[in-house]
């Protein structure tokens, strides 16, 4: 076992008691400093100032969801991109792998303009 071993597992283990900590502080502190009085007016969901209203039905636009989904598919795609950009520096093979995937995404980027699902403001 190496020297360094124990030290290192230390350095971990005191972060998480530390993380530990400072979130139960925070639950305490929330629960100390919060109101006890009850109403019904305190009680009423509230969203950006508007009163809430009685339910009526609303389609909203599909549009919206696709946008979003288009946003999480690249947003993950750079996030493993950078990553991979370190690890496989100098590997010709994965180099190539990744400009597939890339060519691939781009596609999807051009196919969703031109169909339109990206102008989600009409």
């Amino acid at each position: 076992m190496p020297v360094d071993f124990d030290f290192r597992w230390a350095a971990v283990i005191l972060s998480a008691i530390v993380g530990f900590v400072a979130i139960a502080l925070m639950f305490v502190g929330s629960r100390v400093l919060s109101s006890r009085r009850h109403s019904d007016r305190k009680l009423t969901p509230y969203e950006c100032g508007i009163e809430p209203e009685p339910f009526r039905w609303s389609q909203i636009n599909i549009r919206y969801y696709v946008f979003a989904i288009l946003f999480l598919i690249f947003d993950v795609e750079a996030v493993f991109l950078f990553p991979w950009a370190v690890v496989f520096l100098g590997n010709n093979l994965a180099f190539y792998a990744m400009m597939i995937f890339l060519a691939v995404l781009g596609f999807a980027v051009v196919y969703g303009w031109r169909k339109g699902v990206l102008e989600w403001w009409k």
